[in-house]
């Protein structure tokens, strides 16, 4: 009886150390599908994964924001608007906790694009921030042309749900529940319900690897 404790024992031991030494690696999204890819370097297609195109939009504060502003670092990606009384404030909630996880940690960034820039001016989007405790160091609230912020919501991050089934026109009211995470050579790496705490949770495992790649 004791040998056979013994042996359960070790038995454990062994399934915990191989799962100990399990790596999870994130997949790419290339299309708006959403279909997860793992693609090794040595695939011919990892030349070809889809990344954001430049962009340029001003911030909260006034400040120009372009793609050059995440050279090199994680961020997550999300389409709202000011004015909305039902799922924008759950997705800002959601992600303050985001920020909350990496206050002071310069490698990440939230960008939230506002889908209605004729009413978020500047100075709207400043007073969002400080009603919602938003940090404009890393948390950036943008506004720039309409047709701009949709292409780039439709094409880039292929933001809309409906785009290509029931919404076809670029100009369309732009509305995504998704929050997109974006690595440090702009691909895409994780799609994320923005109204879920739950799927903060995941988004929160996924940005620490990819800051430990």
């Amino acid at each position: 009886m004791k040998n056979f404790i013994l042996i359960v024992f070790i038995w454990i031991g062994a399934c915990t150390s191989k799962k100990e030494t399990v790596e999870i690696d994130l997949p790419f999204y290339n299309e708006e599908t959403f279909t997860a890819e793992w693609i090794d370097e040595d695939d011919p297609r990892y030349e070809d994964i889809h990344t954001i195109s430049d962009f340029e939009f001003v911030n909260q504060d006034g400040r120009v924001i372009t793609n050059k502003t995440f050279d090199g670092k994680v961020y997550v990606a999300n389409f709202f608007f000011t004015l909305c009384p039902t799922v924008c404030p759950k997705m800002e909630a959601n992600l303050s906790l985001i920020q909350d996880e990496f206050q002071g940690n310069d490698q990440v960034k939230i960008l939230s694009h506002t889908v209605m820039p004729w009413a978020d001016s500047v100075a709207r989007l400043k007073e969002y921030a400080f009603q919602n405790e938003i940090n404009s160091d890393q948390w950036y609230l943008v506004t720039g042309k309409q047709e701009e912020i949709y292409k780039m919501g439709r094409l880039d991050y292929f933001a809309d749900e409906g785009f290509g089934k029931g919404v076809t026109d670029l100009d369309d009211f732009l509305h995504t529940e998704n929050i997109v995470l974006v690595d440090q050579e702009r691909r895409i790496r994780g799609i994320y319900n923005g109204t879920l705490k739950l799927e903060m949770r995941r988004m929160i495992a996924d940005i620490k690897y990819l800051l430990g790649k």
